[in-house]
């Protein structure tokens, strides 16, 4: 029987925290990006590949036991990359038979009212959110009909080395180089922010346990903060002086006229003006739980930077 674990969009923040995450079980780890990465780590094995390519993506994933599916592209190309990439993974992973883990995120539920579950209805009114309802259908369905076994791993708003999100951009690459930290919509609305090493374990957890199989789970994340919050914390970790300031709505859709990442952006900024909380406690119940301190996280994520951790290698 196979023990080999394949991660495919190992470059990015999530891909790479799954490897490191796997090598430190000891498993038998495959990675997958479209470039070389010098960020992998010793005795990891690369295979370079198109995530959207059905055929190399078979070859990539011969052998697995498991496929994590960590592969994304910029907000502007999810409506014509991620349906195809999707498609091709759940094929390479049934080609291989192994069981597919994919890294998810929340924007399906659209807003809420109170804290976001597992049967939370499917309440998305933009383009983004409706494709990842469209998504969980496709990868369901495959499961459903026997074709591959899927396990869905969500999380929120990620941060930690090799991030791409809001509280990164906006915040700590700012408290780093001495700027002004900024928070979209209301600094005072409570959020989850998911650390990359936490929600790397809850994605392995998943692909080694046989009962997470043809489920979604919310993985474990500190306790909410507010934006104000996080930006107190990640300036006093750094020992700088505390600035920041807010991005309301109208500046976005300006912004959003000369940059088609803000544009996009824009259509999810609800999640920023009212309370965006992520409960987990599915997943605790089954599998327990590994939370990293919110200081904690935040200083390991600066030291990292510091030590020159490229942002999404």
């Amino acid at each position: 029987m196979s023990t080999l674990h394949v991660v495919v969009g190992a470059s990015g923040g999530a891909g790479n925290a799954v490897v490191r995450e796997l090598v430190s079980r000891g498993r038998n780890v495959r990675a997958i990006s479209r470039r070389r990465q010098a960020e992998i780590p010793p005795g990891v094995e690369h295979f370079q590949a198109d995530a959207s390519d059905v055929n190399s993506l078979r070859d990539a994933c011969r052998d697995a036991a498991v496929v994590y599916h960590c592969a994304n592209v910029p907000y502007h190309l999810w409506s014509m990359h991620l349906v195809p990439i999707t498609r091709a993974i759940i094929a390479a992973s049934a080609a291989a038979g192994a069981k597919l883990v994919v890294m998810d995120n929340l924007y399906m539920y659209g807003p809420v009212t109170g804290p976001m579950t597992e049967t939370t209805p499917r309440n998305a009114r933009g383009r983004k959110g409706r494709l990842r309802t469209q998504l969980e259908h496709l990868l369901l369905d495959a499961h459903r009909s026997g074709a591959v076994k899927v396990a869905i791993g969500r999380a929120s708003d990620f941060f930690g080395p090799r991030a791409i999100s809001v509280p990164m951009l906006l915040v700590v690459q700012p408290a780093l180089r001495g700027g002004k930290a900024w928070w979209p919509g209301r600094l005072d609305a409570p959020h989850t922010v998911s650390y990359l090493p936490d929600v790397a374990w809850g994605l392995v957890t998943l692909g080694e346990r046989d009962e997470s199989s043809g489920e979604i789970w919310h993985l474990p994340a500190g306790e909410p903060l507010t934006g104000r919050q996080f930006i107190g914390l990640v300036f006093d970790e750094q020992g700088t002086p505390l600035r920041y300031g807010t991005i309301r709505r109208p500046v976005m859709i300006l912004a959003g006229l000369l940059s088609p990442v803000i544009r996009e952006g824009v259509e999810v900024l609800y999640q920023f003006e009212r309370p965006f909380v992520m409960d987990a406690s599915k997943f605790t119940r089954a599998f327990g739980s590994r939370v990293t301190a919110h200081r904690e996280a935040i200083r390991k994520t600066l030291d990292a930077l510091r030590a020159g951790t490229p942002f999404g290698a």
